[in-house]
């Protein structure tokens, strides 16, 4: 500050350093040369496919997302839809993901969810910058092994 200044308030000189720490960068996305936006969709794709990859998780979503996804991928050329099953809510640094699973019968639903959890934290975290400051597990069902048999006999009838 130079001595010709208009001496500043309390208020004004918190105001001016308050826009100054608005400007200094907050993360890997916002730089001095500009800011990077994910959306949350692009977060929910990661994290479904971070999630899919545990072993011991059968499927994504609740009962209704999984009879959909049943019809749909009857559907030639139909993409499959990994954001299933997958919740984000997320800032300009961070993200917190909420995650629907059902898991195989006989694995530890606490070491599948734990794998889940640093899956989807290494992979959002290691691709988008963003701080993953919580993920939270649903197991909403365990898939039994005669469940599939039970299936086919049945799509063998019709």
């Amino acid at each position: 500050m130079s001595n010709n200044a208009i001496p500043q308030t309390g208020q004004q000189r918190e105001h001016n350093e308050q826009a100054e720490e608005d400007k200094t960068p907050r993360g890997p996305l916002q730089t001095s040369h500009g800011v990077t936006t994910i959306d949350e969709n692009v977060v929910a794709k990661i994290a479904g496919m971070a999630a899919r990859e545990v072993p011991g998780v059968y499927d994504m979503g609740n009962a209704v997302r999984r009879a959909f996804s049943a019809v749909t991928d009857r559907i030639p050329n139909a993409q499959t839809n990994v954001t299933g099953g997958i919740s984000v809510q997320k800032g300009e640094t961070q993200a917190a993901v909420e995650v629907t699973v059902v898991v195989e019968y006989g694995v530890s639903i606490v070491e599948v969810a734990d794998a889940i959890r640093r899956n989807i934290i290494e992979q959002i975290e290691g691709t988008t910058g963003l701080e993953v400051v919580e993920v939270n597990i649903n197991v909403t069902d365990v898939h039994l092994p005669d469940e599939d048999s039970d299936a086919a006999d049945t799509a063998d009838l019709k």
